[in-house]
């Protein structure tokens, strides 16, 4: 997974509080931020962020990250937000955040040891997708026997290929790769789900906030089954994060107090584009 989550995943709480800081610090450091060893720019949001991948974040501004940094700046008294762009590949933390060139990864899946994370602002999953009309209606595991003699397009590497090969589906299934260059190439959740409208695969298996985007952009009738009945194998559930330094201990309890204090409002903004939302229990939430 590259930078916690992304390309093809993206891809997994809440909170604490900041109430001890000294008064004299917080008054010299405006918001309560940039303590004491910390680097953390406290007039700017510096994000880290790959420029050209939605629905997470893109130059145009037009990522859910993106509004979402938006968000996270005017709550914690920032003027402006400002990026580091750098592709989701190996070395992206080390070149951003790990060199001190911004101040937050807005997505980073709960435990991944390259970052410090904050409390999960959402959590989803792998998910199944196939036409509402087909005769794959109610089905909701992988080991569904209604898949056995279907072409499911799955992205390499990624855990649910692990299941699948396990139910004896990777056979017949068709492999995407794990990154591809959006910059000169749909992303490869759109290509699976183009393929799947255009009859060459019957159904795909995606990290869910890809999916809910591009099979809204579609426009097509399609149905979106969040894996969580899996038995065994790789997990499909996440909770996702945001990554800052391990160093920058009072700039977490902030985020985590921006969690906290907006969750409505982030659970809103995600679902605005089709993320599948799970609460603790698995079940879907829809507002």
């Amino acid at each position: 997974m590259t930078h916690g989550v992304h390309r093809s995943f993206r891809a997994a709480l809440i909170f604490t509080v900041m109430a001890a800081l000294i008064p004299l610090q917080a008054q010299a450091q405006g918001a309560g931020l940039g303590a004491a060893g910390e680097l953390v720019d406290p007039d700017t949001l510096r994000v880290c962020a790959d420029p050209s991948n939605m629905p997470f974040s893109d130059q145009s501004g037009e990522g859910f990250e993106d509004k979402l940094a938006k968000m996270v700046a005017a709550k914690t008294g920032r003027s402006s937000v400002a990026y580091t762009w750098f592709p989701s590949i190996t070395g992206f933390v080390r070149n951003t955040l790990g060199a001190n060139r911004c101040d937050i990864i807005m997505g980073y899946a709960q435990g991944d040891e390259l970052v410090q994370n904050t409390n999960a602002y959402y959590r989803s999953s792998y998910v199944l997708v196939y036409k509402k009309d087909g005769d794959l209606a109610g089905v909701e595991t992988l080991i569904d026997p209604r898949l056995s003699a279907k072409k499911i397009g799955v992205v390499q590497g990624t855990p649910p290929s692990a299941n699948m090969a396990a139910a004896k589906l990777m056979r017949k299934a068709k492999i995407y790769p794990l990154t591809v260059d959006t910059r000169i190439m749909p992303s490869v959740a759109e290509l699976m789900i183009r393929d799947m409208l255009a009859g060459v695969i019957d159904a795909a298996v995606i990290w869910g906030p890809m999916a809910g985007y591009y099979a809204g952009k579609s426009g097509a009738d399609l149905t979106i089954v969040p894996l969580t009945r899996e038995k065994g194998g790789q997990r499909m559930i996440y909770r996702i994060t945001m990554g800052v330094r391990p160093s920058d201990q009072q700039w977490k309890r902030t985020l985590n107090s921006f969690i906290r204090d907006n969750q409505t409002e982030i659970n809103k903004l995600l679902l605005s584009y089709g993320v599948p939302l799970l609460d603790e229990h698995d079940e879907r939430i829809t507002q």
